[in-house]
């Protein structure tokens, strides 16, 4: 039986007629930039994460890099966050010319660990960048302890985290600002690239609203220089159709997580930590072995079941940041993350007969 890493077919079929009519609204209304299905979108996701504003952007990219140009990241500057995930968080600051400073993951959640984070601190850090790595929130209180106490900004990377809480409190409304993505695998996502940007801060909500847009208001007048990253109104139109069927989606990757977790008692691997505090999503569901997980993965992929490695090479260890002088050893807990995890299909549709096949394919592979 061959089961797919995401199956995105699956999930269509069951909203089918919801998202062809909203795409259909807007080819009618003939209004693709912006406008009042964008608006719509960020008032409901602001208000879904706990937010006063939402912008929304061509990307959870692009909502890295405005958040860090809204504060004034410039080449002067370095920004602290961590080596263990995807290249945008750490390719934003260097490309405002700032330096990424890089700090190691909790080998548990594979969040930053926020005890090394001050000992990195100099006079030219201006943010910290948490990531919620895989749909759980790191582990904030003492980050923003730490932020405040050196007066610096916070930008939460919450590209693979919404719904997920930390305490109570969303993923994304922690910070001075939140950034999501609703790249199509997301848990939230779209039919192509988007994302948004949260904030509690009126000014910050204004300047990343003239940023998106050329740094121009009104328009054609331009008292800073911006990026053309708005969101596409069909990509609004789509994510408004499939909101009200997060939480339950949401729900559904945690069953699944908890019947990987049952039927993987027993073998020799280790299942995703949840902090007890945290309301975990499971963007992804991640194992770590102790050895032989790029033979796993050819098992699984004999077998038909996708997988993924997030992230095969640690940022400190990529061709592009060999200038910053990071070496093999430097982070530990990032380097036997890269090498020894490997992410499972975990999508709300898989289901139990998949999941058993899943586990049953790795149980005679690591046995051999």
């Amino acid at each position: 039986m061959a089961v797919q890493l995401v199956d995105l077919k699956a999930q269509y079929e069951t909203i089918k007629e919801e998202v062809n009519k909203a795409i259909q609204d807007v080819l009618e209304s003939q209004i693709f930039i912006l406008g009042p299905k964008v608006k719509e979108l960020e008032d409901k996701i602001s208000t879904y994460c706990n937010v006063k504003y939402g912008i929304g952007v061509s990307s959870g990219s692009d909502a890295i890099l405005l958040a860090l140009m809204a504060i004034g990241i410039d080449c002067e500057d370095e920004v602290i966050t961590t080596p263990f995930t995807f290249f945008a968080t750490a390719g934003s600051v260097s490309r405002l010319g700032a330096t990424p400073v890089f700090v190691d993951i909790d080998p548990m959640t594979y969040n930053i660990n926020p005890h090394l984070i001050e000992e990195k601190i100099t006079d030219k850090t201006k943010a910290i960048i948490p990531v919620h790595l895989y749909g759980q929130c790191a582990d904030m209180d003492p980050i923003l302890d730490v932020a405040k106490k050196h007066n610096l900004y916070v930008i939460e990377d919450a590209a693979q985290a919404i719904g997920a809480t930390y305490k109570g409190r969303k993923a994304g409304s922690m910070g001075h600002i939140g950034c999501l993505s609703f790249f199509p695998t997301k848990n939230l996502g779209g039919y192509g690239d988007g994302g948004m940007l949260l904030t509690n801060s009126p000014e910050l909500a204004e300047k990343l609203n003239i940023l998106r847009v050329h740094g121009s208001k009104p328009k054609y007048y331009h008292s800073i220089i911006g990026c053309n990253s708005r969101l596409d109104a069909i990509q609004a139109s789509v994510l408004l159709a499939k909101l009200k069927y997060l939480d339950s989606w949401n729900e559904a990757r945690r069953h699944n997580a908890e019947v990987y977790n049952t039927l993987f008692k027993g073998i020799d691997l280790t299942t995703p930590y949840a902090e007890s505090f945290n309301y975990h999503i499971y963007n992804q569901y991640v194992i770590k072995l102790k050895n032989g997980r790029d033979r796993l993965r050819d098992d699984l992929k004999d077998a038909g079941i996708g997988t993924e490695i997030y992230y095969p090479v640690p940022l400190h260890l990529q061709k592009c940041y060999s200038d910053l002088g990071y070496k093999l050893g430097d982070f530990p807990a990032s380097e036997e993350a890269s090498a020894n995890t490997i992410a499972l299909p975990i999508y709300p549709e898989l289901t139990n007969e998949q999941q058993e096949q899943v586990v049953n394919v790795i149980c005679n592979s690591l046995d051999r």
